[in-house]
């Protein structure tokens, strides 16, 4: 029996889709990747958290969200590939200025709704291509502001199914990293601003935009920023320095516009996308000493290789 079929028996009161084969790569904002061997839409954060508890802890599982920070690799993901849907995409503003969001809401969403309701402080939010998820799992920032200045409390689904929430101090942020067990799927998240003016803020958001556009290729096939800034440096700096502005493989390209973002300008794979990754990094080594660490997740296997 295929992994599909034992899932399938396994988990007889599901109420979400579970199907096998499907293609990632229209799921990815680099259009790449292969197929997930098992993808899974839970209804909810109970439903979640039933199949969590019976899937065999051998079998990997893996979140994902918006696509936007993540090249899936040719040959495809094993396991399950965990989508959260509608039952993760509410937001709600309490009086108290906080924010409540599903990990499936896109961040900027966030943002929105929080000038909205006059809620200051979260506007950086739409600076950043993702979900709550994701914001969650690389304590994410642009434009001066980071996840970890604005959580109360996230809460997610343990690998053995146990629901969980997390404190900010258990979160353990720190730079592009949260502390949070390696396997737990967040579910959501309480966020708390300050009283602000709601044309101010809009104002700022329209800035952040602004300046994404001008300095970012936000309208290609692009990953957003590809390798964590060092300690006390720029990692496009230290790109640019080392000569690989424009730099390509295949159809794969280091932005011309800013040379930390990795581009599919059409035909690129997964290969061709790591494979520049890689050239970056070895370059920008032999030139400064430093080695630039991915800040895009890299999953699956390569091409040629089973799912």
């Amino acid at each position: 029996m295929s992994l599909h079929d034992d899932l399938r028996s396994a988990l007889p009161e599901f109420r979400g889709r579970l199907t096998a084969g499907d293609s990632l790569a229209a799921l990815s904002w680099f259009r790449v990747g292969g197929p997930a061997e098992v993808m899974m839409v839970p209804a909810d954060e109970d439903d979640l958290a039933y199949a969590l508890s019976r899937i065999p802890a051998e079998v990997p599982v893996m979140p994902l969200g918006l696509g936007s920070n993540v090249i899936l690799r040719d040959g495809g993901v094993p396991g399950v590939v965990v989508k959260l849907g509608r039952g993760f995409n509410a937001v709600t503003v309490g009086a108290d200025c906080t924010v409540r969001a599903g990990a499936a809401v896109p961040d900027v969403k966030v943002a929105r709704a929080a000038a909205d309701a006059a809620v200051d402080g979260l506007a950086f939010f739409r600076g950043i291509p993702g979900s709550v998820g994701g914001a969650l799992r690389m304590n994410a920032g642009a434009h001066g502001g980071e996840t970890t200045d604005v959580l109360v409390e996230a809460r997610g689904v343990m690998r053995d199914g146990t629901v969980r929430a997390f404190t900010h101090a258990e979160m353990g942020f720190t730079y592009r990293h949260c502390a949070a067990p390696a396997g737990v799927i967040f579910t959501g998240a309480l966020f708390r601003g300050r009283p602000g003016n709601p044309a101010a803020i809009l104002a700022e958001m329209d800035r952040i935009t602004a300046a994404r556009e001008a300095s970012q290729p936000i309208r290609e096939k692009t990953g957003g920023s590809t390798f964590k800034n060092p300690p006390g440096g720029k990692a496009w700096q230290l790109i640019d320095a080392a000569g690989c502005r424009g730099l390509s493989v295949g159809d794969a390209q280091m932005s011309e516009m800013h040379c930390n973002f990795l581009i599919n300008r059409g035909g690129a794979t997964a290969a061709d996308i790591e494979a520049l990754g890689e050239e970056v990094r070895r370059r920008v080594r032999d030139a400064s000493g430093v080695t630039l660490e991915w800040e895009i997740k890299r999953v699956g296997v390569p091409a040629g290789l089973a799912a």
